[in-house]
């Protein structure tokens, strides 16, 4: 219980409920089945974005490229699927916009891998090159006639709830079950494998990693690069949810799940957090922006609330990480002071 108190995450979870408990009192309306299905379905492209975020800033690094990637994966896959008017399984989809994401993710490996550059740099410039890409040289635009496949699946649900009060329903979809593998394959690297250590020892102190036999740049290479892999996976769930191809509707969000994964207990300087306080944060920003409305409150104050959650959650991080700094520096100086108490004593002893 000491263990649990002491985690941010557990926190987290105490604000999340007394904000669900408000937000209920309000409006009476937030633990009705078709509201709780929105909030899992609003969840699904941030909670995915927020997995290689996560991994990211754990590593030490940051991101800000990865919904350049999605909109050019989804976008390019799309085209590439009209071109040949495919009409088969759905998960070809999948596979060209994952594919296209991996290649633009290993481009930021290469440049942070190979030539050490700030991880911030190198994101924002890609994400123009991305974004530039797509718009010159692609000429995006709306794609409203999505292919077969992609319309078919879109209409797939796992289930749908009806509210007999609001006479409204709600379905929720089938890429849902992306995200709780993505969830899963993400804890279990995290938490079992070498390769999850070597992040978490990347982000602690990157000579110390080294020292300790780790392959920094192998590890880079496959952070930034399963991060472009899922957003080219995040970005055509966004299609396939929204039923059309909209080549800008995702531009602005790095900063919601960005937000969202600081809240969650993880460490902007790198070395700390877990996929639990990361789902924690994504749920608290998707109720807090969702339930705007039930509470009578303009959206247009989403921002304000967004921008106050993320200097809350980036202090809550620096707290901790000064804090355990102190730790660590008095329980150095006790070390000294013992050391010198022990020389003090010995010399004493040989004298006598």
């Amino acid at each position: 219980m000491k263990k649990l108190t002491r985690s941010t995450e557990f926190y987290i979870f105490l604000v999340f409920i007394a904000l669900t408990i408000f937000i209920e009192i309000q409006s009476g309306q937030f633990f009705t089945s078709n509201n709780i299905v929105d909030m899992l379905r609003a969840m699904i492209v941030p909670g995915i974005f927020s997995i290689g975020v996560l991994m990211v800033l754990v590593s030490g690094g940051i991101d800000i490229s990865f919904t350049a990637i999605a909109l050019l994966s989804m976008y390019s896959a799309t085209k590439i699927l009209m071109i040949w008017n495919y009409e088969g399984n759905v998960i070809m989809a999948f596979i060209i916009s994952g594919a296209i994401g991996l290649l633009l993710g290993l481009i930021n490996a290469s440049l942070i891998a190979f030539y050490n550059l700030p991880t911030i740099i190198v994101t924002l410039g890609t994400s123009s090159m991305f974004i530039g890409f797509m718009q010159g040289i692609l000429h995006s635009r709306v794609i409203s006639d999505i292919p077969k496949p992609m319309l078919e699946f879109s209409r797939a649900e796992l289930f749908r709830v009806y509210n007999k009060e609001l006479g409204v329903s709600s379905g929720l979809p089938v890429v849902f079950l992306i995200l709780v593998a993505l969830i899963i394959i993400a804890w279990f690297i995290l938490r079992y494998t070498m390769l999850g250590r070597g992040i978490y020892a990347l982000g602690g102190d990157r000579t110390a990693a080294e020292r300790a036999g780790f392959n920094i740049i192998a590890i880079q290479f496959f952070i930034y690069s399963f991060v472009g892999l899922i957003s080219g996976i995040a970005g055509m769930t966004r299609a396939i949810m929204m039923a059309n191809v909209h080549p800008t509707n995702l531009m602005g969000m790095e900063l919601t799940v960005i937000a969202a994964v600081v809240l969650g207990g993880t460490s902007i300087t790198g070395g700390r957090g877990t996929i639990t306080g990361t789902l924690l944060g994504v749920a608290l920003i998707t109720v807090l922006s969702n339930s705007l409305i039930l509470m009578g409150i303009p959206t247009t104050w989403q921002k304000v609330f967004t921008g106050a959650l993320i200097i809350i959650g980036t202090g809550l991080s620096a707290y901790q990480t000064m804090k355990e700094k102190n730790k660590v520096h008095g329980g150095m100086k006790l070390g000294k002071k013992g050391s010198k108490e022990t020389q003090k004593n010995t010399t004493g002893s040989s004298a006598i």
